[in-house]
């Protein structure tokens, strides 16, 4: 009797995106382990060490086509049973070294369980920034209290602020004054107060206090990026990243909305699970910088529209199906503390007003970076992404969009295609002779045909390939005359090099064949034609709205746009001919709006006037967008440059 023919099975970790197929039965600690996930284990795999738990992720996984269920693990064994029942786990985390895979499956690897703690660092960008921020501390010493007068302490705090700063008719909040009379009593009568936007006293110390900190927040779909600042001059003391943990409901933002659709509810889940991650990185930039988070006043917030819902604990389903209304598209300060935020209890947090229902406060915080509203020419500023948000135009008139480029960008629907993590190929060259590539790895400074290489490259090795990397391949590939114009895979160029392989009717390129092959293929350049015809299509849209042929500037922002190479940016079509010098990257432009209205309590009232000026422009009703879509598929071969030499 035969046993049953093993089948291939697709398993996609989180947080890093790393994903491959894998035979029935594997373990998925071995599974791990091939494709350099970081999962720790130090027992060698019997059950007695706990360190490599790990969480099953279920629901449908839209951009790998497959639906993930705990029952396509093995259910536990005696040994698992065991360890898990004397160590009280009731999450339902499995050990990776005894669950096996059984069918498609995505598996989440907890912080706990990594050898290396992944760290986002989204750095904060050199802007000049006027420091007048909305908080300002103000020293009173007020009369000692007589028995006689019956005036409780804080009348004598406002008459000592109305006679020494020439501050009227403030209100306290009530955290304040749970604070005032031991501030009193340690500072000997003498106090510090923070009085916010010139009307509210939100918190008192005892004695001088000179310095009080804020902390800008970029709430994106991939990753968590945190700044804390000095109000008082606007040094950048700290900052601090790591990925957003919602990725295990969802690796884009219409899975995770489809996850709530499916858990009525969960809505509540997905906003605990984001507001704690912005108190760990408030808590550990607050360690960095050797303060106390008790002096951390005001937090500042941007995220596209649906991180933004779910960060005030909103429901996010009406962006996820059209008319994509937004529940508010204004600017939300509240305390603090209604948001579980933990910073003074009298703190606030001002949240960045939304554009459109795809077009959020992230852009907004773009928008008071560049300030494309206060020039003369014409700019053009990208945040590609899953979708990439658009703005075009100047100080007569604005227009913003948002375009699905899907997530190809990001390495997802990629072969072999991963997020920017170390072992990811990030940098592609092809000799235009041998067509022969060299390449360098996220971790490793050295290109793939320098001496050392090899001993040079993260220990998990050459895992995947990651978005730069891909863009950079098939536009050296291009250049190289293996991919047509139409984007097919030139198979007569196998005659050239044995890189050119076959692929069943198609053919694909060894970019890398080691432990494991990484092969660039047709379906890997269909997808990223597919993704850049739908932002040069949402650029044309703009452009043709706003009666230009031309854009005197081209702005890349966000970590994914600071590492694209203009040069191929325009080899591929992604962005329309400019002058090359024209093109350059904006960095974290949301994390620094964010940061300017932190710092400027006057950037607050003009970026709300701004956005309501900005003219939307919804791509999935105007007719001429798949027109435009259409004509973008091909690869241009445009006169300067044409081919990259």
């Amino acid at each position: 009797m035969t046993s049953a023919k093993k089948q291939d099975a697709l398993v996609v970790f989180s947080p890093s995106g790393k994903r491959g197929r894998f035979s029935t039965g594997t373990p998925v600690l071995q599974a791990a382990r091939s494709l350099g996930v970081d999962i720790d284990s130090v027992c060698g795999g019997r059950a007695m060490c706990g360190r490599c738990q790990v969480d099953v992720t279920e629901g449908e996984l839209s951009k790998h086509d497959i639906v993930s269920r705990a029952e396509n693990l093995s259910t536990p064994g005696q040994v698992e049973k065991r360890f898990l029942a004397s160590h009280g786990n009731d999450s339902g985390r499995r050990l990776s070294c005894h669950a096996k895979i059984e069918g498609d499956i995505a598996i989440d690897v907890p912080a706990s369980s990594q050898v290396h703690r992944q760290v986002i660092h989204k750095p904060c960008e050199a802007h000049d920034i006027d420091v007048n921020p909305v908080v300002q501390p103000c020293f009173v010493e007020i009369t000692p209290p007589d028995i006689r007068l019956p005036e409780g302490d804080l009348q004598r705090v406002l008459v000592a602020l109305s006679r020494d700063w020439q501050l009227d008719g403030l209100s306290c909040s009530l955290p304040a004054v749970q604070q005032l009379q031991d501030a009193l009593r340690e500072g000997d009568r003498q106090i510090t107060v923070a009085v916010r936007d010139n009307k509210q006293i939100i918190a008192v110390w005892p004695g001088l206090k000179e310095r009080f900190y804020g902390v800008a927040i970029d709430v994106g779909s991939t990753t968590v990026a945190a700044q804390l600042c000095d109000l008082r001059n606007g040094e950048v003391l700290a900052s601090a990243g790591k990925m957003n943990p919602q990725i295990r409901f969802g690796e884009d933002l219409m899975s995770r909305v489809s996850y709530i659709l499916s858990n009525p509810g969960s809505e509540r889940l997905l906003s605990d699970v984001i507001r704690r991650t912005a108190n760990e990185l408030i808590a550990e930039v607050a360690v960095a910088a050797d303060i106390e988070i008790h002096d951390i006043i005001e937090v500042t917030v941007v995220g596209n529209p649906i991180m933004q819902h779910l960060f005030l604990g909103i429901s996010p389903i009406e962006l996820g199906r059209a008319p994509f209304k937004l529940a508010n598209d204004a600017s939300v300060d509240v305390r603090a503390s209604e948001l579980d935020i933990s910073i003074n209890p009298g703190g606030y947090a001002y949240v960045l007003p939304c554009i459109a229902g795809h077009v959020g406060a992230d852009t907004a915080g773009v928008m008071l970076a560049e300030t494309p509203f206060e020039r003369d020419d014409i700019s053009l500023i990208v945040d590609v992404g899953t979708n990439a948000e658009i703005l075009v135009g100047n100080r007569d008139r604005l227009l913003a969009a948002s375009s699905p480029t899907g997530p190809a960008f990001e390495g997802a629907q990629i072969s072999c295609g991963q997020r920017a993590t170390p072992g990811a190929i990030e940098r592609v060259r092809v000799d235009r002779e041998t067509l022969e590539p060299r390449f360098k790895v996220i971790g490793c400074e050295l290109w793939s045909d320098e001496a050392g290489f090899a001993d040079a490259v993260p220990s998990g090795g050459i895992t995947g390939i990651c978005g730069s990397g891909i863009i950079e391949a098939i536009a050296e590939m291009y250049s190289a005359g293996i991919v047509l114009p139409n984007g097919r895979i030139d198979g007569k160029q196998a005659e050239r090099s044995t890189r050119i392989v076959e692929d069943g009717t198609v053919h694909e390129y060894v970019l890398f064949d080691g432990d494991r092959r990484i092969s660039i293929t047709q379906h890997d350049v269909r997808a990223i034609q597919l993704a850049k015809a739908a932002l040069y299509a949402g650029v044309q849209l703009l452009m043709k709205e706003r009666g230009v042929d031309r854009v005197d500037r081209v702005r890349f922002a966000g970590a994914f746009g600071a590492q694209i190479d203009a040069r191929y940016a325009m080899v591929l079509g992604m962005i329309p001919k400019c002058d090359l010098d024209a093109v350059s990257s904006a960095g974290n432009a949301a994390g620094t709006g964010a940061r300017i209205a932190l710092l400027d309590r006057k950037a607050r009232p003009l970026i709300e006037a701004q956005v309501r000026n900005v003219e939307k422009i919804e791509t999935a009703t105007r007719p001429d967008f798949q027109d435009l879509y259409v004509a973008a598929m091909a690869i241009p071969q445009q006169e300067s440059p044409d081919r990259i030499r």
